[in-house]
């Protein structure tokens, strides 16, 4: 049987100014953000938006996601993006993207992993049925589920310092997720900055960071094109973040 048209939502974009880099194509931050600005339109459409979840003391909390990258889109090109819900446990929903050019070629692929975080208790919520209720594609249908360890980070060769920024918050008033991916790649070789490509990063978020604190972010050099990362709160040196990176 047929999803219903509103369980996958296209929406298409055009890349401007303010998303390219030096190279004039899009910068992955720019790429993740519209992906979940399609996801957001996609539960928007399903009444699962975080305004609709806002009665129950809920909202959508970013715990994994796997990115894949073929080529960056340029400066001024159309695309589409493909999101849908690829299926629940307990706790734990998933969520695919794909992102096309206008030839219908595969740009990137993510696959990720949300909670429902308590917004009152600020811990993690269980799933409720109406939510569940939803139909989604068989899971070997959708993109393989993004793991959940990561190679142990072993010494720091690299880091760099940030401060979290009012206009850095989300409406779950924490750190946005897209900034925890940014500031990774502010922590990189400046001859993969230069000269490389990001073909693959995985990235897990273990705790939320709030306004004002200072965050420290490493970067391990495991191999050529081949690193870890963490995000590490400088106030008690709690991981809020772990990452691993692959670049040609």
């Amino acid at each position: 049987m047929p999803l219903h048209p509103q369980l996958i939502k296209t929406e298409p974009f055009t890349i401007r100014t303010y998303e390219i880099d030096n190279r004039k194509q899009a910068t992955v931050p720019a790429l993740v953000k519209l992906m979940h600005e399609a996801a957001m339109q996609n539960v928007i459409d399903l009444n699962l938006s975080v305004w609709d979840l806002e009665p129950h003391q809920i909202s959508w909390v970013l715990m994994r996601k796997n990115l894949i990258i073929h080529q960056l889109p340029n400066l001024g090109e159309q695309i589409k993006v493909v999101t849908h819900c690829a299926g629940f446990e307990k706790y734990f929903t998933y969520r695919d993207y794909k992102i096309y050019n206008q030839q219908d070629e595969l740009l990137a692929s993510a696959a990720s992993t949300w909670l429902l975080m308590d917004t009152v208790k600020r811990r993690m919520a269980r799933i409720p049925d109406f939510i569940q209720a939803l139909e989604c594609p068989p899971e070997n249908e959708c993109l393989p589920r993004p793991k959940n360890k990561l190679p142990k980070f072993e010494k720091a060769d690299l880091s760099k310092t940030f401060t979290v920024g009012w206009y850095d918050l989300d409406f779950n008033q924490h750190l946005n997720n897209v900034f925890y991916l940014q500031w990774i790649l502010e922590t990189i070789p400046d001859e993969l900055l230069l000269n490389g490509r990001l073909k693959r990063i995985d990235i897990i978020y273990k705790l939320e960071c709030q306004w004002k604190e200072e965050v420290v972010c490493e970067t391990q050099l495991v191999a050529d094109g081949h690193l870890l990362h963490r995000l590490v709160r400088k106030s008690d040196g709690k991981q809020l973040s772990m990452a691993e990176s692959w670049w040609s």
